[in-house]
């Protein structure tokens, strides 16, 4: 059984910063390529960051520089650091893994308020 399960999220005000974990369980981890979505409210899910089997990532403009992806294989899990939290990084943050399948956990929130 295949199971995707985040945790980190919460509220936060402009400028701080929060750590987001992805646990897999159920694949092959280490050779599925590992991202983090998000989605706002009225919007469409958007890549926020990814990274390879190989170690290779990939970022979203409007993260570049305060967001950090991250995999440790041996714990079967994904990470998202985020610095800098500006109000638009408000959303649902969704963990996606894709190889031969794709799978999706069941997101946590982030809330980024004065």
């Amino acid at each position: 059984q295949v199971q995707l399960v985040e945790s980190g999220g919460g509220q936060v005000q402009p400028g701080g910063s929060l750590k987001l974990s992805c646990v897999a369980s159920g694949f092959a981890f280490s050779t599925y390529t590992m991202s983090w979505y998000r989605q706002a409210p009225g919007k469409e899910r958007e890549l926020v960051a990814s990274i390879a089997n190989t170690g290779r990532t990939n970022y979203a403009d409007s993260v570049k520089g305060r967001f950090t992806i991250s995999r440790d294989n041996a714990k079967n899990t994904v990470y998202l650091q985020m610095n800098s939290l500006k109000l638009e990084d408000t959303a649902v943050y969704y963990c996606y893994a894709t190889f031969l399948y794709g799978y999706w956990g069941q997101g946590t929130q982030v809330t980024v308020s004065s």
